[in-house]
């Protein structure tokens, strides 16, 4: 009988791993928004109290800052946020629809701005399964409780590469742009060394030149 239960116990465990991975959908994308460009992504949910998490971190170009909007499929706006550089929402969807993601470059004269984003659509229900015993369910729950911290902490690193790679993406363009400032101030600097020397030649030669007939 005990044989039994530890064979159900591990089949339980290994349904439970299953499915877990199923109940999330991501889509991480990277888009290059242009000047005065308006451009919306969607996404869907099948069934109502769905969790959707919403990330986005300007990579290059200008401040780094863009508008952001997200409606639900009654046209309702969830998130407005202007300006921003770097953010992370977490909503529940209580509409069943197509939920829609804009980003806006309208405060963007002719600088383009890059950013990463990802959308994820995770379905916190947990998955049945059929067990015998109140021992061997406590412990069906302990692992699955586990199974959710792990996937918590998990997402935490995970967004703490994402800050991690964002901060380090925009310290590069940074540099390079540090770099490409002081090579042309380093040229008009020396063009205008070059042109005031010779601008002093011509004077001082006219100081000393005599004009012809004279004495």
């Amino acid at each position: 009988m005990t044989y039994a239960k530890a064979i159900v116990f591990i089949l339980s465990v290994l349904a439970s791993l299953a499915v877990l991975p199923l109940s999330t959908q991501a889509t991480a994308l990277t888009y290059n928004l242009l000047a005065h460009e308006t451009a919306c992504f969607y996404t869907w949910t099948d069934v109502p109290e769905k969790k959707i998490g919403f990330y986005f971190a300007v990579q290059r170009g200008g401040n780094f800052d863009i508008d952001v909007h997200v409606k639900d499929p009654q046209g309702k706006t969830i998130i407005q946020a202007d300006h921003e550089n770097l953010s992370d929402y977490v909503f529940t969807a209580i509409h069943t629809g197509e939920y829609e993601f804009c980003f806006s470059n309208a405060m963007s004269t002719f600088t383009d701005k890059l950013f990463d984003f990802e959308i994820t659509v995770e379905h916190e229900a947990r998955p049945t399964t059929k067990t015998t015993g109140n021992e061997l369910t406590e412990k069906t729950s302990v692992l699955e409780d586990s199974a959710s911290r792990v996937g918590y902490f998990l997402t935490e690193i995970s967004r703490n590469q994402k800050y991690l790679r964002t901060r380090e993406h925009r310290s590069a363009n940074t540099v390079i742009s540090t770099e490409s400032r002081m090579y042309w101030s380093t040229l008009i600097e020396s063009v205008a060394i070059i042109g005031m020397a010779c601008l002093q030649v011509v004077v001082i030669k006219g100081f000393f030149s005599t004009k012809k007939g004279g004495v």
